[in-house]
C-alpha cells in the first residue's frame, strides 16, 4: 500500500496535465483586461468552466475513454476548488455548499454553451456569456469571446483523443 505512493501514475499525470494547461489558459490577460471578463475569483471560476467545457464537448465524442478521462478532470477540478475555497478562508461547514453551488453554476454554463454551440448558434453562444460569465458586467465583448469558443472547439476537435489523454492539449492563444 505505501509502495504505491511512490509510483508514477501516467493517466493521473496526464489529467493534471491537461487542467495545467486549461488553468493557464483561461488566465490569459486578453480576457480580462480587454474583453471585460470580471477579474473576481467567479470570472477566474467561469473562465477555466468554459475552457473545461470545450473539452469535455470534445471529449464526449469519444465514448467511454472520453467519459473516464473526463470524469477523472471533472474530479481534480473540483478537488482544486475545493482547496482554494479552504486557502481563502472557507469554513469546514461552507465548503460543500459552495462547491455544490459551483458545480450548479458550472453545469449550467456548460449546458447552455452545448446548446448553443451544437446549433451553431454565435448569438445564442454570447447571449450564455452576458448572462453567466459577464453578469452585471459590461458584455459588449461577449462577441470576441464567443468567437474565440468557436476558433477553440474547431482547435480542440482537431487532436486526437491520444494526445488529450496523454497530457497533451493545445490551445490557441487569445487575440
Amino acid at each position: 500500500m505505501i509502495l504505491n505512493l511512490f509510483r508514477k501514475n501516467p493517466a493521473a499525470d496526464a489529467v493534471y496535465a491537461v487542467y495545467t494547461a486549461i488553468v493557464a489558459q483561461s488566465r490569459q490577460p486578453v480576457f480580462y483586461a480587454e474583453w471585460g471578463v470580471p477579474d473576481t475569483v467567479t470570472g477566474r471560476f467561469d473562465m477555466i468552466s468554459l475552457h473545461l467545457s470545450l473539452l469535455f464537448r470534445r471529449l464526449r465524442l469519444e465514448k467511454q475513454t472520453g467519459a473516464e478521462f473526463s470524469q477523472a478532470l471533472f474530479d481534480l477540478f473540483f478537488k482544486d476548488m475545493d482547496r482554494s475555497l479552504r486557502e481563502m478562508g472557507a469554513g469546514d461547514l461552507a465548503v460543500p455548499k459552495k462547491v455544490r453551488q459551483m458545480t450548479e453554476l458550472f453545469y449550467g454554463l456548460m449546458t447552455g454553451v452545448n446548446e448553443a454551440m451544437d446549433r451553431n448558434d454565435r448569438p445564442g453562444v454570447e447571449t450564455v456569456l452576458k448572462r453567466n460569465v459577464y453578469g452585471e458586467a459590461d458584455g459588449s465583448h461577449a462577441g470576441e469571446l464567443a468567437a474565440y469558443l468557436f476558433v477553440q472547439y474547431d482547435r480542440l476537435a482537431g487532436q486526437a483523443l491520444a494526445a488529450i489523454t496523454g497530457g497533451r492539449l493545445e490551445m490557441a492563444a487569445a487575440a
